[in-house]
């Protein structure tokens, strides 16, 4: 698969012209580093997913590092060194993004791989890594030192500059080299074959959590990488954006940001903490989890309007290329957004995907498979932020009902989400029993019986974050009146009122003509 994948992006890379074909080949280019990065951990060990997870964000970080690097070079001599140094700056902001991706996915890795500090020293894996983190540390450096300096004095012809890139050139091909040696090294923890004592090792290659209690929901963490990292990100470039505003002296609502924040907050939460954690075991945990994500961070995200921030804190392009502003305004003017930021369309997918995942294989492959988990997040997630951002956002859409439609269509999807949820509580089977009910578990309410809680948790909980939105929408159509009849009340001030004058005597008018006729 890798070897035909690397084949088909290599034909695209020289065949297609189009922006859309870039981007498709470059998210191609990107999907296919995952086959190598499931083969370099075996399953039955032990942090299977945290580690498989971890190096293919580490591989896709260091191929983007590094094809930058490489591209610097290919396209020096058809550069002039003023389009050169433009391309220098906007390459310095991906390296500095792969960078930390980098970083961050080698520390989660070495976590499942370093049972102390003083097995980087004692033992041949840790001395290897030593080498890895240094090279990447000198790397950093390196590009920090360059971007900040020699860039600034346009020293694309200088031959510091590309000595420099040389050297980076050496760092990586240590590093790389130093990763080689890691995936053929025994790690000194994590890597012992898990003994399959209970049938929930069997079925999740990991060991039975311990049980569930008050303390737990603070304390137990199981950490999903790519939300972890996507999380940080998104919190960051938040914040950087807002800030860009208020230097330029524009404003943002505080309230907004404090939304965003919470929601992305929540999202790791859920993503990495003991919702995660239990999801595999009890239905109402898993179900709690696929409500937050599907309702309540959705409208925690949307009241941040991030489309909107962004499209006013990304500098626009003037030299026919495309940036992040151009990217976002492409996706959101698409034929493809124009659907799927139907209101009917959005809620359609919001309760269709419902009904579909839970009562079809969609439900089991998330179980059985990592990359089916992550699909059930991210799809549950990305649906549930259209149906809310129709409803109540304020980021541009090409379609929006009045308020009493939105009030409608609400009530009607909350009776479906009510209806699904009464289903499962009255369901007398388990679903994916081969799963829930092989567990072993000694802790906790029986299967059938967590199943029945975890229905209720999607009739009534669920329903929570619907009203929260009943009621937004009820404010903001007071608002629009308000402002409507604010506007009003300005034009008449304007006019003098000149339109309630002019009909005033039109009454007038007929009513002298009614005397005078004897009427």
């Amino acid at each position: 698969i890798q070897t035909i994948a690397g084949g088909v992006v290599t034909v695209l890379a020289f065949a297609v012209r189009s922006w859309l074909g870039v981007l498709i080949t470059g998210a191609l280019a990107a999907v296919s580093l995952i086959p190598m990065a499931t083969a370099s951990h075996k399953g039955d060990l032990a942090g299977h997913d945290l580690v498989v997870m971890s190096i293919s964000l580490h591989i896709l970080g260091a191929a983007v590092w590094l094809g930058g690097l490489v591209a610097l070079v290919v396209i020096r001599p058809a550069l002039e060194p003023g389009r050169m140094r433009t391309v220098l700056e906007r390459y310095s902001t991906i390296a500095i993004v792969a960078f930390v991706v980098v970083a961050l996915s080698g520390f989660l890795r070495t976590l499942a791989s370093i049972g102390s500090l003083d097995q980087l020293v004692t033992d041949p894996y840790g001395l290897i890594l030593l080498v890895k983190i240094a090279m990447l540390l000198g790397m950093g450096a390196l590009g920090a030192w360059y971007r900040q300096r020699l860039i600034a004095l346009s020293a694309v012809k200088n031959a510091m500059f590309w000595a420099v890139l040389a050297l980076e050139f050496v760092f990586m091909g240590i590093a790389s080299g130093a990763a080689a040696a890691l995936a053929r090294t025994a790690p000194p923890f994590g890597e012992s074959e898990i003994v399959a004592k209970t049938p929930a090792e069997i079925l999740t290659e990991e060991p039975l959590p311990p049980e569930l209690t008050a303390s737990r929901w603070f304390t137990e963490w199981d950490i999903d990488p790519l939300w972890l990292i996507g999380g940080l990100f998104a919190i960051f470039f938040y914040a950087a954006g807002v800030q860009r505003l208020r230097r330029r002296g524009d404003k943002w609502p505080v309230w907004r940001t404090v939304m965003w924040m919470l929601g992305i907050a929540l999202l790791i939460w859920v993503t990495c903490g003991p919702l995660n954690a239990y999801g595999h075991y009890l239905f109402s945990v898993h179900m709690l989890l696929h409500m937050l994500l599907a309702m309540g961070i959705p409208l925690l995200l949307v009241a941040g309007a991030p489309v909107s921030l962004a499209l006013r804190a990304i500098r626009k392009r003037t030299d026919g290329t495309r940036g992040g502003r151009e990217w976002i305004l492409w996706a959101v003017n698409s034929p493809v957004s124009k659907v799927l930021t139907h209101p009917f369309v959005a809620a359609g997918i919001f309760i269709g995907s419902l009904w579909l995942f839970y009562f079809s294989d969609l439900f089991r492959w998330s179980l059985y498979n990592h990359l089916g988990h992550e699909w059930m997040v991210a799809h549950f997630l990305i649906s549930g932020y259209l149906f809310s951002m129709t409803l109540v956002g304020i980021d541009p859409v090409h379609y929006r009902l009045p308020h009493a439609g939105r009030l409608v269509l609400l009530i009607i999807t909350m009776a479906m989400h009510a209806f699904f949820g009464i289903t499962i509580m009255m369901s007398e089977g388990l679903m994916v029993a081969e799963w829930f009910g092989s567990m072993g578990r000694t802790w906790g309410l029986p299967p059938l019986e967590d199943q029945f809680w975890g229905g209720g948790i999607a009739w009534s909980i669920g329903e929570i974050p619907t009203l929260i939105a009943a009621i937004t929408v009820a404010i903001q159509w007071s608002r629009t009146d308000e402002k409507q009849q604010k506007r009003q009340d300005r034009h008449a001030d304007r006019t003098g009122d000149a339109e309630l004058a002019e009909y005033n005597a039109k009454l007038q008018k007929l009513a002298d003509r009614d005397r005078e006729r004897g009427w």
